[in-house]
């Protein structure tokens, strides 16, 4: 079992008012016991990034990124059990994790090289003067993480926040708090005291650390906690920086391979247990296509091997933990009860876990909970439409404007998706995928800020005009 502590003011301490366990959502055995963190916590935590801020911001940008480059470098070295303690806590099969880890290593070392080049630019002013616009650290970070990708996630916001001389308060997931612990012992290791914090709990803490007198809140996870987050921000001040919920489309068009287009399709809705930011989680398919569609849709289904995520040979492991069964499962029988057709799954299995299987819904309508919000479990709701236009229409009409995939033989219809579709990321004839630094505004109920990319580095980042220009008079020491 992992035995988390807390990061505050350079020590590990217990600390914390009381304790909680997370146990492995495949068999319900004890993973991982964990502090609570107090109201004294979070405010001694932010004291302490608070004095590390000016220290840290003055350490110059290649020293910054070096650091982080030997975090990435022992990360990479202990990936295997980074990648163990995400699938103990949260179920996911290992490769998978491991690939979460190596993600991680490759952002942290993306930021250590775009750290030192981001710079500002100079003017074109008076001919004796000079006139720059200067970029600075906005100070004191509190980066709040999701559970489904704890690891790749966490290096991107805690990557760019250090690397642009921010001091960070780390608050993991209560899913994944050992992932977490792993992780900021590795990045401790190789920092000043102070500069980074951990601190444990569930949202309480979160609340707590957001009503703290911080420069940015970086949050990854629900729209409801997004929204919280975004009113603590108006009321301290805090830049709110927000990446949250989707309800992301799959558009089918008419003339693509159905074979193909189901395994697009299974990868976007079951990889991770459909447990992903971006996952697919409504899916609009032409008439014409539909009924072969459906069939190959079913049968990888079948064709899925599901067990535990430590097993090297599963493709579906579990969901995170029980309740979040409860409310992927509420979906589909709702949906059911509205008229949607089970062609796969839907049934909450007999046994010991947080199983679900992989399950495909059919006859969904634009109502139906499965199809209006963010389902975030092994489930492919499908509905059938008899053109471009309507699924176009029906895709773009959601609260949410995370991403997008269109699987499509016409270059027209790609390129009038990605203009129309009011969402961060469209992705062409692949549900996942893209060059490295790409970054992407999510919009509306999806949050507001880039995440990703070199963007991330301005969004931690303040910008301070500055001109210089002679003092009056004699001045022979200018």
């Amino acid at each position: 079992m992992y035995r988390v502590e807390q990061l505050i003011a350079g020590a590990w301490v217990a600390g914390g008012d009381g304790r909680f366990e997370v146990v492995d959502p495949a068999d319900g055995t004890p993973v991982s016991d964990v502090p609570v963190a107090t109201a004294a916590d979070v405010d001694a935590a932010v004291k302490a990034a608070r004095q590390a801020a000016p220290r840290w911001a003055r350490t110059p940008a290649a020293e910054r990124a070096a650091a982080l480059r030997r975090a990435a470098d022992t990360l990479e070295a202990e990936a295997d059990r980074l990648a163990e303690a995400q699938t103990a806590e949260m179920g996911r099969p290992v490769g998978g994790a491991r690939g979460g880890v190596e993600a991680g290593v490759a952002t942290l070392r993306q930021y250590a090289e775009l750290g030192p080049v981001h710079g500002g630019r100079t003017l074109a002013g008076a001919s004796d003067a000079i006139d720059l616009m200067a970029y600075e650290p906005r100070g004191v970070v509190a980066a709040i993480t999701p559970w489904n990708d704890a690891v790749a996630v966490s290096c991107g916001l805690l990557g760019a926040a250090l690397v642009t001389g921010n001091t960070v308060i780390y608050k993991p997931s209560e899913r994944t708090p050992a992932t977490g612990w792993l992780l900021a012992r590795i990045l401790a290791e190789h920092l000043p005291e102070g500069v980074l914090s951990l601190l444990t709990g569930d949202g309480a803490v979160g609340a707590a650390l957001t009503g703290q007198e911080v420069d940015v809140v970086a949050h990854v996870g629900s729209t409801a906690t997004g929204r919280a987050i975004a009113a603590a921000c108006a009321a301290t001040g805090a830049k709110a920086l927000l990446e949250n919920g989707g309800s992301d489309p799959l558009i089918v068009d008419a003339e693509v391979d159905p074979v193909w287009a189901a395994q697009q399709a299974a990868t976007g809705a079951f990889a991770n247990s459909g447990q992903i930011c971006v996952a697919v989680e409504r899916i609009y398919v032409h008439r014409s296509v539909a009924d072969r569609f459906l069939g190959e849709l079913v049968q990888r289904c079948a064709d899925l091997r599901v067990g535990p995520g430590r097993d090297p040979r599963t493709e579906l492991g579990p969901l995170v933990d029980r309740r979040h069964r409860e409310h992927v499962h509420a979906q589909v029988a709702a949906a059911v009860a509205d008229g949607a057709t089970v062609l796969h799954g839907g049934a909450v299995p007999d046994g010991p876990g947080a199983f679900y299987p992989p399950t495909v819904l059919a006859d969904c309508a634009d109502a139906m909970a499965v199809m209006r919000e963010e389902t975030f479990g092994p489930v492919a709701p499908v509905m059938v439409v008899d053109s471009f236009d309507e699924a176009l229409s029906r895709a773009c009409s959601s609260p949410y404007g995370l991403a997008a995939s269109v699987l499509t033989a016409s270059m027209s219809n790609a390129q009038r998706a990605w203009r129309e579709l009011p969402v961060g990321t469209v992705k062409i004839n692949a549900v996942f995928g893209g060059a490295p630094g790409g970054a992407a505004h999510p919009r509306r109920g999806s949050g507001q800020g880039f995440g990703y990319g070199p963007e991330l580095l301005d969004e931690l980042t303040v910008t301070k005009a500055v001109h210089l220009e002679p003092p009056g008079g004699p001045h022979p020491h200018w």
